[in-house]
């Protein structure tokens, strides 16, 4: 699976890590949806890996905020994107932001969760809320249990009782 960011914060910019920015919540949204056994850092590309995460973002300039982005500027970053998924040929391909994947596809309409009948170079395409400390709309409940039904649908039913999240 990969998952598509934005863009790099500042911060990530910075660090040269993904969703580093000490505020953001994809790791610990990953880990309560069940994709990852623990709570990983942003520094633990090998962990990310072994659990059949890919991670990159639509456009790579570092802003501030996303909405410092144009129209054009998103929309420029499909044509990398498709040579990604192309090269690694990941199953699912989800975008993390609703706002930025309406944009990029223009589909007004979107909403969270599995875009039926569409796909992207193939792959299935997912739309999931920005795990952004910035992104208010998703408190940590909302945004796990976004991410824990795209984990549902890619993996057989599992029982960890040592995971928070209980949705």
């Amino acid at each position: 699976m990969l998952l598509v960011g934005i863009n790099p914060s500042l911060y990530s910019g910075w660090t040269g890590l993904h969703f580093a920015r000490p505020g953001n919540r994809l790791w610990r949204t990953l880990w309560e949806a069940g994709f990852t056994s623990r709570l990983l850092a942003p520094a633990e590309t090998s962990a990310v890996l072994a659990a059949g995460l890919g991670i990159t973002n639509l456009v790579a300039r570092a802003t501030a905020r996303a909405d410092e982005l144009s129209a054009a500027e998103v929309r420029a970053g499909l044509v990398p994107l498709r040579a990604l998924v192309r090269r690694w040929r990941p199953e699912f391909v989800a975008f993390l932001g609703i706002s930025t994947y309406r944009v990029a596809f223009d589909r007004r309409r979107a909403r969270v969760g599995e875009q039926a009948g569409e796909t992207f170079e193939g792959a299935r395409v997912w739309v999931l809320p920005n795990p952004s400390g910035l992104n208010a709309s998703y408190q940590q409940p909302a945004l796990t249990a976004a991410y824990a039904a795209l984990r549902a649908a890619t993996h057989p039913v599992e029982c960890d009782e040592t995971r928070p999240f209980s949705g």
